[in-house]
């Protein structure tokens, strides 16, 4: 096996280094939020965003006063982003099933999927104003039903930007709030004074708002870790150096410290590739940001076989995966690890980000290992019950229960079930014992 990279970024050890700082920072932060609420998020909102309104929330007035702003041909682009990712959410949910089985005469179990009750939408737009991940977050949680959504922004260039805003709104928000950052994080989760704090935290961010999800998860839920962009670009000799290059500066541009990987099996494409980066890297107008991440989190990663790109994929298990090979669906069917795939030389990562209606936000971190993005499910709690409707089934179940109970040891647990054998199925079980033998009959009644 010949695996070679030409091209590494920051080592494991410097990008914990990195990590440990910003948990630092973040718990913090937080705990300055928890203990002085609405006082806190204003004092880090003007020291952050130099940004210090009256109210955090908009008013209806001013959100329509926002939207105004937008022309004819910007608020339809949104419209028709959202109608994509309202389609594709909607068919998502209609694959959802509430159900109900009998699993023995008089036994009857079920699950309902209910909505979240409440949800905190964040969406990122200090350095850009990210107007798609209004649709990703806000929308698809009103697929779902959630009956309270509130959306948080930071302010772009000093004030509320018109088109995130009406994004949120049309999206379906209940209520907006232009903070950004740790402390609409925490003032969504924790709540302070004016803010009533939310079940679930959902939407991407930098590496100080996923460290915020990171820790406050359990006291809320959250749809995953989705911290700074991550590309990768799987390709052979069917493609060529400029779109490799282009699909891999087109998300590095998200930040200082968003990773992109070439995984190919030609030489040739990969030092094309690096080369198309260099030139691009001096006309690209985000090239500051950009060559900044190609050149600390940059990777070109050379294999001599499929299978050798395929294992190299999964290990990394990169956010978006742009697959552009002779063999797109091989590479569709067997890999198992990342966030999102984007098949063909047709499509690309920005499609799957702004507009084509699958949801942008994605694991990051090799959480695609275990988790797959964003979508409408994650706002969906699926809960079962459980119901007996027969006498003879609450005492045959009650037998096999009772002596479960007692094969572990939980006398309590066993009387449960034995005073339902004595009430229905008469059957005398002296406290603290096991059901007795035989067991109950196939069809549900008890012999005795």
């Amino acid at each position: 096996m010949a695996i070679e990279y030409l091209k590494r970024g920051k080592s494991e050890a410097d990008r914990a280094q990195e990590d440990a700082k910003i948990r630092a920072a973040v718990e913090q932060t937080l705990k300055e939020v928890e203990d002085r609420g609405d006082a806190a998020v204003r004092e880090l909102s003007e020291k952050f965003d130099s940004y210090s309104p009256e109210s955090f929330r908009l008013s209806l007035d001013e959100i329509e006063a926002l939207i105004a702003e937008l022309s004819p041909r910007e608020i339809k682009d949104i419209e028709f982003a959202q109608r994509q990712v309202r389609r594709f959410a909607e068919a998502q949910r209609a694959s959802m099933s509430d159900i109900e089985i009998e699993t023995h005469p008089g036994v009857i179990l079920g699950h309902r999927n209910i909505p979240v009750r409440s949800v905190g939408c964040y969406v990122p737009g200090g350095k850009f104003p990210m107007v798609a991940s209004a649709h990703m977050s806000v929308a698809t949680a009103s697929v779902a039903g959630v009956p309270r959504i509130v959306a948080c922004t930071p302010p772009f260039q000093g004030r509320p930007n018109p088109g995130v805003i009406a994004a949120m709104h049309m999206g379906g928000a209940h209520e907006i709030y232009v903070l950004g950052g740790i402390q609409a994080i925490g003032a969504m989760a924790l709540g302070t004074e004016t803010v009533s704090p939310v079940h679930m935290l959902v939407g991407p961010g930098n590496a100080f708002v996923a460290e915020a999800k990171r820790q406050l998860f359990g006291r809320v839920g959250i749809d995953l870790f989705a911290g700074p962009t991550e590309t990768m670009v799987i390709a052979d000799e069917t493609v060529d150096s400029e779109l490799c290059a282009t699909d891999l500066l087109g998300q590095a541009e998200h930040g200082y410290n968003s990773p992109a990987v070439l995984v190919t099996n030609s030489r040739r494409l990969a030092e094309g590739t690096m080369a198309e980066i260099a030139r691009l890297l001096e006309i690209l107008p985000t090239a500051e940001t950009a060559g900044t991440s190609w050149r600390d989190y940059g990777e070109v990663i050379l294999c001599d076989t499929y299978e050798e790109m395929l294992q190299v994929a999964d290990d990394i298990a990169s956010e978006h995966v742009q697959v552009m090979t002779g063999r797109d669906d091989w590479f569709l069917d067997r890999m198992t690890c990342y966030g999102a795939l984007f098949l063909g030389p047709r499509t690309n990562v920005s499609n799957g980000d702004k507009v084509i209606g699958t949801n942008h936000t994605l694991p990051t971190k090799k959480a695609g290992r275990y988790t797959g993005g964003l979508w409408v499910g994650k706002f969906l709690k699926t809960h079962s019950y459980q119901k007996i409707t027969t006498d003879s089934a609450a005492a045959m179940i009650g037998q096999y229960g009772s002596r479960l109970c007692i094969l572990e040891g939980f006398v309590g647990h066993a009387e449960q079930c034995n005073v339902r054998v004595r009430r229905y199925g008469g059957v005398n079980v002296p406290y603290g014992e096991p059901a007795p033998f035989p067991e109950p009959a196939g069809d549900g009644t008890c012999e005795r």
